[in-house]
């Protein structure tokens, strides 16, 4: 059976009885063979009846007639028609009673007819196939909405499968449907959530006694919920008066993308015309690329599938930072705009530009909506080639007053005879109500016959200050207060005392000169010595070693008797002395020592002579003089011997002499 959507393209002939539409056609030894009964039905929509049947054949030149026994030996016959369906006007001649109804097949000259069938047209309604499928996410609900086919609802059945399944079989849910403007809406619950789905959708009526089922919609692809806002990435530029913004965004989704997901962008600058005209652009891909002016804009990204949108991305991308603000020479406030030119204006608010009002006309403006003693962030736009540019950035007060309050934190501090410290906070931009000109700063002294009050102008740009030129050991009334070009503002007030003049303090002074002056000289002296010896480097000394003599290494060996063992020196024969002479010399002296210490120990005091000596004296005066007279044959200088005992040497030259 056969969509009734085909058979409107058969068009009724108004000149027949029922419209008729007569095909003839010859073949000759061909077959009939009878059909189906037809299935007919009325249509609410168009007021028509629709007849359908399976042909039950394979010939292609058949031509086919609707019969309806309308009783009393009337019939009505409709066209012949190729097709298997066929359109009729609603006659009220068989609408609301029962009739028989028929189909004729005729195959060249033979013809054949299906079983009668008894129908009541007004019974039986079939809708047409739902169209315009909308679709949304809810919480994991899927709503799908359709044009109504009439003013009451209908029952629907929809069946659906996941979209990467596509083997799997079709899962089935039937429900009433809502009628809402002129459209059906079913809800389809508890469906995977970040899933696509294929569904289908047919309905019938609820109001006839025989409804038919609508045939199957075609099948339709449900993208996933785009439940995630795109994440937007801001490259910027600045480029002749305008900023060249890069956007860019992560793409969604695989199951949000079966059907392509499109990407809207508005800024709001263009949304309040300002200087262009308002434009959205669209695009499929992940980058964009757009011009802003100078002011603050706001940009938003907004991803659209077939089911629904994403939450709005919005990029915020503030004014232009510029250090060297500088205050307006001149506005075009009150005046007469150009073409595409608009002015912007920002308020400062809570420590922050804020939009106030944009004036996009280009008819003289009016003032009455600017206040006094607000501080603006004026702009100046124009929009040459559907390109934003700033031709003037600035700032101004509409109408400047005095100053609120007074600077904040006024503090005093390292007082001293004559002079003292000062320090403040500015005032905030809400209580200056103009541009701040400059500090006043007075000082008076108390209980004292001088009543002239000093003041002293201080830049806009400190705050801090060294008051000087003070009397030592006296009061001063400070005040400071802030002024712009209509006024000074309040005053505060700090009450000084300075320090006494102290001898000790310019002692202390010159006790610190003299020991700077101190550093100083042994600074030079020490890097003159340093130049004298890298110029004239020391001369080398001769290194002489020094012997030291060995020490008794405990008491008892100090404690010991000293004993003195002969000494023999042996000198050179100087001139006019023979060898034997010396010799002599020597012994009789190296005896005559000892014979003297021997004494000492006896408690002698008397001395020997060489006549006590005697026999034994000689002897040993006879041998030294043959020992001098080999050894000097031998020696050709002076032959000095050293005699250790216990641990002590005995220079006997040295004792001799």
């Amino acid at each position: 059976m056969t969509s009734h959507g085909s058979c409107e393209a058969v068009a009724p002939l108004h000149g027949c009885t029922v419209v008729v539409l007569f095909i003839t056609t010859f073949s000759k030894g061909s077959t009939c063979e009878p059909p189906l009964s037809p299935l007919c039905f009325r249509n609410i929509t168009n007021h028509m009846i629709y007849c359908e049947w399976n042909a039950n054949t394979t010939e292609s030149n058949v031509t086919y007639k609707v019969v309806f026994d309308i009783g009393k030996g009337y019939l009505k016959e409709s066209c012949d028609v190729e097709t298997s369906c066929v359109t009729l006007n609603e006659d009220e001649v068989i609408l609301n009673r029962p009739v028989d109804v028929w189909v004729e097949a005729r195959v060249g000259n033979s013809s054949c007819q299906s079983n009668k069938k008894s129908v009541t047209l007004h019974h039986t309604v079939k809708y047409d196939v739902p169209r315009k499928v909308s679709m949304s996410w809810l919480k994991g609900d899927l709503i799908l909405g359709w044009t109504a086919a009439q003013d009451h609802p209908a029952l629907a059945e929809v069946r659906f499968r996941v979209h990467e399944r596509l083997t799997e079989t079709w899962e089935t849910r039937m429900a009433n449907t809502s009628l809402i403007n002129l459209t059906y809406q079913m809800t389809v619950e508890n469906l995977l959530k970040h899933t696509a789905y294929q569904i289908q959708i047919r309905h019938r009526s609820i109001r006839v006694l025989n409804p038919l089922w609508s045939d199957w919609s075609p099948v339709v692809t449900v993208p996933a919920e785009l439940h995630q806002q795109p994440v937007v990435s801001i490259e910027t530029k600045v480029v002749n008066g305008s900023r060249k913004l890069r956007l860019s965004w992560t793409p969604m989704f695989q199951a949000a993308s079966v059907t392509g997901v499109t990407y809207s962008i508005t800024d709001t600058q263009s949304s309040h015309r300002c200087p262009c005209k308002q434009v959205h652009h669209r695009t499929q891909g992940t980058h964009f690329t757009t011009y802003v002016s100078y002011s603050a804009v706001n940009i938003s990204v907004i991803a659209k599938n077939a089911v629904g949108v994403s939450p709005t991305a919005v990029a915020s991308v503030g004014q232009i930072e510029k250090v060297d603000l500088k205050t307006c020479d001149s506005t075009q406030l009150g005046k007469k705009l150009e073409k595409r030119n608009c002015l912007e204006l920002y308020e400062f608010q809570d420590g922050d530009w804020r939009p106030a009002e944009v004036i996009t006309s280009t008819k003289r403006n009016k003032n009455e909506t600017m206040k006094d003693y607000i501080y603006y962030l004026y702009f100046e736009h124009r929009c040459p080639g559907r390109k934003p540019r700033t031709d003037k950035m600035c700032v101004f007060y509409h109408k400047e007053g005095v100053p609120l309050s007074e600077p904040l934190d006024f503090r005093v501090f390292d007082e001293l005879s004559n002079s003292v410290s000062l320090s403040w906070k500015t005032i905030p931009i809400e209580s200056l109500r103009g541009f701040l000109s400059h500090y006043r700063l007075c000082s008076i002294k108390i209980n004292s016959e001088e009543k002239d009050e000093v003041c002293y102008n201080v830049s806009a740009s400190v705050t801090e200050h060294r008051f000087e030129n003070l009397t030592p050991g006296s009061k001063y009334n400070i005040s400071l207060a802030a002024a712009t070009g209509a006024g000074e503002g309040p005053q505060v007030f700090r009450i000084v005392n300075t320090l006494p003049e102290s001898h000790v303090t310019v002692l202390l002074w010159v006790l610190s000169g003299l020991f700077v002056m101190f550093l100083i000289s042994t600074m030079c002296t020490c890097m003159l010595r340093q130049i004298k010896q890298k110029i004239f480097p020391p001369v080398p000394k001769p290194v002489i070693l020094d012997f030291t003599h060995y020490q008794a290494q405990n008491q008892k060996t100090l404690e010991r008797p000293e004993e003195v063992d002969e000494l023999i020196l042996y000198q050179m024969q100087p001139e006019g002395k023979s060898t034997t002479e010396n010799a002599e010399e020597r012994l009789f002296r190296g005896h005559w020592y000892e014979d003297k210490d021997e004494d000492t120990d006896d408690d002698n005091t008397g001395l020997r002579t060489s006549e006590d000596y005697g026999d034994e004296h000689l002897d040993c005066t006879a041998q030294t003089r043959k020992g001098s007279r080999d050894a000097r044959t031998d020696l050709d200088h002076e032959i000095e011997r050293l005699i250790y005992k216990n641990g002590l040497v005995f220079d006997g030259k040295a004792d001799l002499q």
